[in-house]
């Protein structure tokens, strides 16, 4: 028979599951990881800034993706990929961050998938779905962990410089500032080891006194805080 076991624990780390994953993976897609410095469409580009007169704005880069503004566009900034392969992306620290990125996200979605399941089923080959889940999302953050550390080393590519000025450097931004999806990712890793530690609790939760005794008394759903 399945017992469908609802807590408090196991409800509250199942959705910090899931927002972790959705987290790390809007924050790997988006373009906005570095916000280059003010420039007009048709600038020039040097290692102070933008020369030409006119309305500014500031575009973005991401790992494989940019958001510009090009000068026959009167309104409007167009974003998308620059990178169509693999090898086109902007450095090997970039490429190396992209695979650590994606592994981590692979195994957080993997997770977030499985713990909407774990009402229904808490163990899996005789071992504990929480504490097997727990496990992947302490791989998944160190994964996330390494991406994160190699990013910054690619500031130093050509493709930065353009962005962010030739002063650009590994581990030294220029002119340009942090965007939001690099602050989520951030977040996001944190978050993946705080469900990696809280899936103990979820465990404890689940298999309480109090659970056991639900069971023995014969019910199916059990909704314990």
């Amino acid at each position: 028979m399945c017992h469908v076991i609802v807590t408090c624990r196991s409800m509250l780390w199942t959705l910090l599951s899931i927002v972790a994953a959705f987290g790390e993976l809007i924050a790997f897609m988006s373009t906005d990881w570095l916000v280059g410095y003010p420039r007009t469409p048709d600038a020039v580009f040097g290692s102070h800034g933008a020369t030409a007169a006119g309305e500014a704005y500031r575009p973005t880069l991401g790992i494989y993706g940019r958001c510009i503004k090009l000068p026959q566009m009167q309104r409007g900034i167009l974003c998308g990929p620059y990178a169509f392969r693999f090898g086109e992306i902007a450095s090997g620290f970039w490429q190396a961050t992209s695979i650590f990125l994606a592994a981590g996200i692979l195994l957080l979605c993997a997770v977030a998938f499985i713990s909407i399941f774990t009402m229904c089923f808490q163990s899996i080959m005789k071992k504990s779905i929480f504490n097997v889940c727990g496990l992947l999302q302490g791989i998944a953050g160190l994964f996330l962990i390494l991406g994160l550390m190699l990013y910054p080393a690619g500031w130093g590519s050509d493709k930065v410089q353009v962005y962010c000025g030739l002063d650009a450097a590994p581990y030294r931004a220029g002119l340009c500032s942090m965007g939001w999806a690099f602050y989520t990712a951030m977040g996001g890793t944190v978050l993946t080891f705080i469900c990696a530690v809280f899936s103990a609790q979820a465990e404890i939760a689940t298999s309480s006194d109090k659970v056991q005794e639900e069971i023995e008394e014969g019910k199916s759903l059990i909704c314990l805080l």
